[in-house]
């Protein structure tokens, strides 16, 4: 029986029986679909991560490709993330680095032009301060960023080549309203 309220009947998961030790224990597709899934907690039974590795690991291996994305979470961070995770079933560091540049350049048609360090190939690269090869973790260890043929430093994104200069402020530094009344600058 689902009950209701004025406003209709209720979801069913407001109106589940309630269970008591008097009358057993709750089945568990009663429990399971209001425990197993919590806000960022997630059951061992319902965490894919360890699936989805081994299978991009045998992926690989088996001459297949697969990409990074970090389907944005957390801007630059986030690409860090879903690599570990791929490569997080044992999958070799080399395979892991490919997935996060060649296969992707190759499934956008771009790998003339990116993805790999090559004569005639656009140059931005990452220069790290530890080997990704001795562990994927390695590769937030950033050193300095190649763009478009200036060289940044990783810490401050300041330029370092051809010209040293200061990162220029970039408009969403400004966290004051500009132009309006009220803030003392408009008269």
């Amino acid at each position: 029986m689902t009950a209701s309220s004025k406003f209709g009947p209720q979801p069913p998961h407001l109106s589940a029986p309630v269970f008591t030790r008097r009358n057993g224990n709750p089945p568990h597709d009663q429990v399971d679909t209001r425990v197993l899934r919590r806000g960022q907690w997630f059951h061992e039974d319902v965490h894919v991560f360890k699936r989805h590795a081994a299978f991009v690991r045998d992926l690989v291996a088996a001459g297949g490709r697969a990409g990074v994305g970090s389907h944005g979470q957390l801007q630059g961070l986030g690409y860090h993330w879903e690599l570990w995770a791929m490569a997080s079933a044992d999958m070799p560091p080399m395979d892991a680095l490919r997935t996060a540049t060649i296969f992707g350049a190759e499934a956008i048609g771009l790998d003339q032009d990116l993805g790999s360090i090559e004569p005639g190939k656009l140059a931005d690269l990452v220069i790290l301060d530890a080997n990704p090869l001795d562990d994927i973790h390695n590769t937030n260890t950033i050193h300095e960023v190649m763009l478009n043929g200036r060289l940044h430093d990783g810490d401050t994104l300041d330029e370092v080549w051809p010209a040293a200069a200061p990162l220029p402020d970039m408009w969403w530094w400004n966290t004051e309203p500009i132009g309006v009344p009220g803030n003392g600058q408009v008269r």
